[in-house]
């Protein structure tokens, strides 16, 4: 039986018909499988760069370029590098060779040039210093302390500027694309040799080349690029026949692999933006935990039910073996949202009166029936009497003091609140407003005993304190906890998470974006009885959003300040693309007549030129306009529909608000209504103190890079009117 290796070769597999990829798979699983009779069909390359490459020819005018590794005394592999229609399989085989980096140890895919040399009595030209120069960087640097190859160094060095750096980087694949990402960053040569793990070169120079070839892909820099399969047929099949996800899956970075696969002292976090693989890190350290330990309880959750159902639905397609738990306890994998998370909690405590009684002063033996409570906050604060200033008197304020003062800290009556610390709250009460608050606080939850309803986050702070009693007494439902999107977690998430498991190796691991936050306050992580001390990383490079698209979603923070979850300054500083890609379109429209027909026309033009309809997404600030556009199309004759709590489907264009849009991507994207009375939105503006509104301009922004970073390929903004305001440094 032979091995088959995965290549991660841009122009290959990720653009082959959907027959040519079953072709494909049913080829290297008879190579796999049976190797004598798939050898008919694989044939040497006369006069090839390298004496192993094969072609293998697998139908429809379609041929796959391999490698075949014999090691001395061991079985034979191939690494398949791509298929391509023959013609062009015929003329890139020859030209293509497996080699082991010498200065690093990686392995690396060659495709030798096809130009012709320059005579050798022409004086080469010399190059001309670019912008790597004025940072300093030497060939000698590039070349023989980083590895990269020759020609390529001199490109980078002569680059005038990071941006057509950037260019170049978009056209290499495998790690070299990589480090020169870093270097138009300006990272210096140690840190990139850290960044990519090249100091660990697992090869053993007296062997021969074919074994060196197979110890070069442990390396974790190989691992870019190639993937060892094994006898796995259906990890093959996942990755010849899989979307997006399948080169997440198997082709992780050096520096993703490390944060998935690591152990920690404690409470780990990892941040970063947009598309820079966090997600993806969570989900491998949540498969890797399990493998470690098959008995181990892991509980894997993030902000919402609909967020946690795709993280399942990438689990599974990670490792269709891994045991989902049902229950928070169980031995497995549990995943759901944080919400759902408190419910399931509080669902195994028995009697609730002292849970009750401690947290909201009053105890009750019914189980209480789960509800958004925000009409509730509304009808309060019209029908009781108050002198408090109108901003004070707003379902918004009262939820988020009730969350992060009252729950956080089991204030129950007045006394406590009136002298209890509201650290981190931008709006000062003096005694006589938080007796006021209180009187507000009281007739909330009085209404709320009478209906038999708690609010989410109350479940929440319930659920804390069931399992801050049973650790009192060591017991502990789960060992692993991993968080995803944990920006938008107010304090009462932050208080069940820490109380799920005992501190100490391995217990919480934390990804987020602080300037993804669009929910809620900030919190402080320290505050809340989390303890990262010193265990915080940063990812920088974004796989999923072109160059371009980057940029103006980072020009859209450039007028915040924002902090992270230990109160450390965020910047987007480093944050750069694998990727390259249009630059994002700004169509100013005279009226909302001429703004719809806009967005009409150029969806039927992607549609038009082959694009999946569900690859096609046009984002709103809020539900009316969302519903305004969904029938537009449809007048137009383009088959749309809402995204709400339903999960994305095929043959529709997508309409959501850019709240929805979060932690979703599709290929091209349409942000319509940017205009001054949408973005920000004056709604949410006014109703927020004076103190506050900082913050909730923070969000706002957030927002519009939030939406603006779901693209892939292509971003198109529209307005009617004035742009917004968010817009200007664009």
């Amino acid at each position: 039986m032979a091995h088959v290796i995965m290549t991660k070769t841009s122009g290959s597999a990720d653009e082959l018909e959907g027959a040519i990829k079953r072709r494909a798979h049913d080829f290297l699983y008879s190579v796999q499988d049976d190797e004598p009779a798939a050898s008919t069909l694989i044939e040497e390359v006369p006069g090839a760069t390298d004496e192993r490459v094969r072609l293998g020819r697998i139908g429809l005018g379609h041929s796959a370029i391999l490698f075949y590794v014999a090691p001395a005394g061991g079985e034979g592999s191939y690494v398949y590098m791509g298929a391509w229609p023959d013609a062009t399989a015929a003329e890139l085989a020859p030209r293509a060779g497996l080699k082991v980096n010498p200065v690093n140890g990686v392995l690396e895919l060659i495709i030798a040039d096809t130009e012709e040399p320059a005579p050798t009595q022409q004086p080469k030209p010399a190059v001309k210093p670019g912008y790597l120069a004025d940072l300093g960087f030497t060939t000698t640097q590039l070349t023989d302390d980083l590895g990269l190859d020759a020609k390529l160094a001199e490109r980078v060095l002569a680059a005038s500027d990071d941006h057509v750096i950037n260019e170049i980087a978009a056209e290499i694949d495998g790690w070299q694309g990589d480090a020169v990402l870093e270097l138009a960053c300006g990272t210096s040569i140690d840190e990139i040799r850290a960044k990519l793990r090249l100091t660990e070169n697992p090869v053993d120079p007296t062997l021969g080349e074919d074994e060196q070839i197979l110890q070069a892909l442990e390396h974790p820099a190989s691992k870019i690029r190639f993937a060892y399969i094994g006898d796995n047929t259906e990890e093959l099949r996942r990755v010849i026949e899989g979307g997006s996800f399948a080169a997440w899956r198997t082709f992780l970075h050096p520096e993703q692999r490390a944060y998935a696969e690591k152990r920690y002292n404690g409470a780990f976090r990892l941040s970063g933006g947009a598309g820079t693989g966090k997600t993806v890190v969570a989900l491998h350290r949540a498969r890797n935990l399990w493998r470690r330990n098959p008995n181990a309880r892991v509980v894997l959750t993030t902000f919402n039910r609909t967020l946690a159902r795709q993280l399942q639905a990438d689990l599974e397609a990670l490792d269709p073996g891994v045991q989902i738990a049902s229950k928070p306890g169980e031995v497995g994998i549990y995943i759901d949202g944080v919400d759902k998370l408190a419910s399931d909690v509080l669902a195994r405590a028995g009697d609730l009166a002292p849970i009750f009684a401690t947290v909201l002063g009053s105890a009750t033996s019914l189980p209480p029936r789960r509800t958004d409570t925000g009409k509730v906050w509304r009808e309060i604060t019209r029908t009781v009497e108050t002198d408090l200033d109108s901003r004070l008197v707003t379902p918004g304020f009262l939820e988020s003091e009730y969350t992060a003062v009252v729950l956080a800290n089991k204030v129950t009556t007045v006394a406590e609140y009136a002298k209890v610390a509201r650290a981190g709250r931008g709006v000062r009460l003096n005694r006589a407003q938080r007796i006021a608050v209180w009187k507000l606080m009281e007739a909330f939850r009085r209404r709320s005993r009478m209906d038999g309803t708690v609010s989410f986050p109350e479940v929440l702070a319930l659920a804390a304190e069931y399992l801050r009693q049973r650790s009192a007494a060591g017991e502990f439902i789960a060992d692993h906890v991993i968080i995803d999107e944990a920006q938008d977690l107010h304090a009462t998430h932050w208080a069940m998470l820490r109380a799920l498991v005992a501190e100490g190796p391995d217990d919480l691991f934390i990804a987020e974006d602080s300037h993804q936050r669009i929910f809620g306050q900030p919190v402080v992580l320290g505050r809340l009885g989390v303890k990262i001390v010193g265990r915080s990383r940063r990812l920088t490079l974004n796989y999923r959003t072109t160059a371009q698209n980057l940029r103006f979603a980072i020009d859209i923070l450039s007028g915040g300040e924002y902090h992270d979850l230990e109160e450390a300054e965020e910047s987007t500083h480093g944050y750069r693309s694998a990727r390259t890609g249009p630059e994002p379109m700004l169509l100013a429209c005279d009226s909302l007549a001429a703004e719809l027909e806009q967005v009409a026309g150029r969806v039927r033009q992607w549609l038009d030129g082959g694009e999946e309809p569900s690859n096609i997404a046009l984002l709103t600030r809020g539900k009316n306009d969302r519903s305004q556009f969904v029938r537009a199309l449809g007048e137009r004759g383009i088959e749309a529909r809402v995204l709400d709590d339903n999960p994305a489907g095929p043959g529709h264009v997508q309409v959501l608000t850019m709240h929805r849009s979060k932690g979703m991507e599709f290929a091209k994207v349409i942000l319509a209504g940017v205009d001054d009375a949408h973005v920000p939105a004056k709604s949410v503006l006014n109703e927020a103190p004076e103190e506050e509104r900082g913050e909730a301009e923070l969000r706002e922004r957030s927002l519009l890079y939030v939406a603006a970073s779901r693209a892939r390929d292509q971003l198109v903004v529209t307005w009617n009117g004035r742009r917004s305001e968010l817009l200007a440094n664009t």
